[in-house]
């Protein structure tokens, strides 16, 4: 087999991946941003969505690509 056809799926994933990084990046963003607005809840607002105050302060410290599998559709 040549390194040609060898190499070829490679960057057929290689390119499959890139044309996701929009959409990955994109909703990275989005979830940064609403776990900061989660943190700026006030405490009746929290209590509405049955959240505790440290729940919401931990869950505002999670990192952008830390999200649950169910999420990443």
């Amino acid at each position: 087999m040549s390194a040609h056809l060898r190499t070829r799926p490679l960057a057929l994933l290689r390119s499959a991946a890139l044309s996701r990084l929009p959409a990955r990046l994109l909703a990275a963003i989005a979830l940064a941003r609403s776990r900061h607005d989660l943190r700026k809840l006030d405490d009746r607002l929290l209590r509405d969505i049955g959240l505790t105050r440290a729940e919401a302060l931990s869950e505002a410290e999670r990192a952008p690509w830390d999200a649950p599998a169910h999420w990443k559709g």
